[in-house]
C-alpha cells in the first residue's frame, strides 16, 4: 500500500468535499425547478394522477383571511388555499401596510381547485355561505376596506359564471349586493405566520363557522346526464317527452299530485335532488306543487312564451330536464311561489331509502 503524504491526503479530502457540495447544489436546483403546485397537489391527493388542465384558481375576499383560508382548505376538491393581499395600489405590501397605510388591498384567499371534482360555481356556493354579501367593508367583527368582500378572476371565461351566481344570490336579498367583482390585478401572499393560521393556532380568532365546509353542496359532477340512447332505454315515453321535449302531463292522474310520503323528489334523468316533501303542498292544480326547490341552485329559470303568455320555465341544473313552471301564487307565508312540476320529471326516494340510495348526507335536512 503506497504511503501518501499529509498534503496528498488533504487534497483528496478537499476534492471529495467539493464533489459532495456540487451534488447537493445540483439536487437543490432540480427540486426548485419543479412546479410549485405539483408538490402541494401530490400531497393533497395522495399521489392520485390529476388532469393539470382542470386545475383552476379563483381569488376570494371574505373578511379576515384566517377563517376563509381554513374554511376553503377543508372542502373536498380544493387543492390549496393561500392567504394574501389582492387588488391594491402598492407592490408587496406587508400586513401593517394594508392595515394602517391605505394600500387598497383586500385580505384575499387564493383558491386552487380541481374542476373535475368541484366547479367554480360550486366553490362560489361554499363562499356565499360564509359572507354577508350586502355588507360593505365589514364581515363579522372586522371593519375596513381591507375586509371587503370580493371575487377576483384571472380567467375571463370565469366572469359569466360569477355573474350568474351573483344574480341567483341577489334573489334572496332586497338590498343590493356589495361583493366586488374584478379581474385580478395583483396578489401578494401574506407573511408566513398568516398561512394556515388556524391550524397553527386552533383557538385563534375566526369570524365564521368552519363546520359549514362539511355541510353538503349538491355537485353537478355527482349527477351526470346519460346519453340520449340511454334515456330512451331507461325512461318511459311520457318521462322522455316531458323532460326532453318540454311536454306537459295530464293533471290529477299523475303519480305524485296527491303523494304525501316524506322524502326526496329527484330528477328522473340524473338523480339530482330537486325538491323535498317538506316544501310540498296541495295547490289544487292537479300537479305536484312545492314552495321552493331543495336548494336554490339545483334548478334554472327560463322565459317561456309557448302558451301565448309569458311564464317562467323551471329546468333541472345537471340534466337540463324540463320540470314545469314557477308561478307567483303560492302560499304567501312561505314565500309566495308555486313550483308546478310534472310527476314524470321526478322520481321519489323515501326517507327510509335515502341512505341505501346514496342520499344519506341529506338526512340532516329533514331534522326538526
Amino acid at each position: 500500500m503506497p504511503k501518501w503524504s499529509w498534503k496528498t491526503v488533504l487534497f483528496v479530502m478537499f476534492i471529495g468535499l467539493l464533489v459532495l457540495v456540487v451534488a447537493m447544489v445540483i439536487r437543490g436546483n432540480l427540486q426548485s425547478m419543479e412546479p410549485e403546485n405539483v408538490a402541494k397537489i401530490d400531497e393533497t391527493d395522495k399521489g392520485e394522477e390529476l388532469d393539470m388542465d382542470k386545475i383552476k384558481e379563483i381569488y376570494l375576499a371574505g373578511g379576515c383571511f384566517w377563517g376563509v383560508e381554513a374554511y376553503m382548505s377543508r372542502i373536498d376538491g380544493i387543492l390549496d388555499s393561500v392567504s394574501g393581499y389582492a387588488n391594491g395600489k402598492t407592490e408587496s405590501p406587508s400586513y401593517e401596510d394594508v392595515l394602517y397605510r391605505a394600500t387598497g388591498h383586500a385580505e384575499t384567499v387564493k383558491v386552487v381547485f380541481d374542476e373535475n371534482r368541484i366547479t367554480l360555481d360550486e366553490v362560489l356556493l361554499y363562499y356565499f355561505r360564509i359572507i354577508d354579501p350586502t355588507s360593505l367593508n365589514k364581515q363579522g367583527n372586522d371593519q375596513g376596506e381591507q375586509y371587503r368582500t370580493g371575487i377576483y378572476y384571472s380567467d375571463d371565461a370565469d366572469l359569466s359564471v360569477i355573474q350568474y351566481r351573483l344574480q341567483q344570490v341577489q334573489r334572496d336579498y332586497t338590498e343590493p349586493l356589495a361583493v366586488e367583482v374584478e379581474q385580478l390585478s395583483n396578489f401578494y401572499p401574506a407573511e408566513d405566520y398568516h398561512q394556515d393560521y388556524l391550524d397553527k393556532n386552533p383557538g385563534g380568532y375566526c369570524h365564521i363557522s368552519l363546520d359549514l365546509a362539511f355541510e353538503p353542496v349538491l355537485r353537478v359532477s355527482d349527477y351526470p346526464k346519460p346519453t340520449d340512447d340511454e334515456l330512451l332505454q331507461r325512461l318511459s315515453q311520457e318521462q322522455y317527452d316531458v323532460t326532453q321535449n318540454n311536454a306537459t302531463e295530464a293533471p290529477f292522474t299523475n303519480e305524485y299530485a296527491d303523494h304525501k310520503e316524506v322524502g326526496l323528489y329527484v330528477d328522473v334523468v340524473t338523480g339530482e335532488p330537486l325538491f323535498s316533501s317538506l316544501h310540498k303542498y296541495d295547490s289544487g292544480s292537479g300537479w305536484p306543487s312545492f314552495t321552493q326547490p331543495i336548494a336554490p341552485y339545483v334548478v334554472t329559470y327560463h322565459e317561456d312564451q309557448s302558451a301565448g303568455a309569458t311564464r317562467t320555465e323551471v329546468r333541472s341544473r345537471s340534466g337540463d330536464s324540463h320540470l314545469g313552471h314557477m308561478f307567483p301564487d303560492g302560499p304567501k307565508e312561505q314565500g309566495g311561489l308555486r313550483y308546478c312540476i310534472n310527476s314524470a320529471a321526478l322520481r321519489f326516494v323515501s326517507l327510509e331509502d335515502m341512505e341505501n340510495e346514496g342520499y344519506g348526507e341529506l338526512l340532516g335536512w329533514f331534522k326538526n
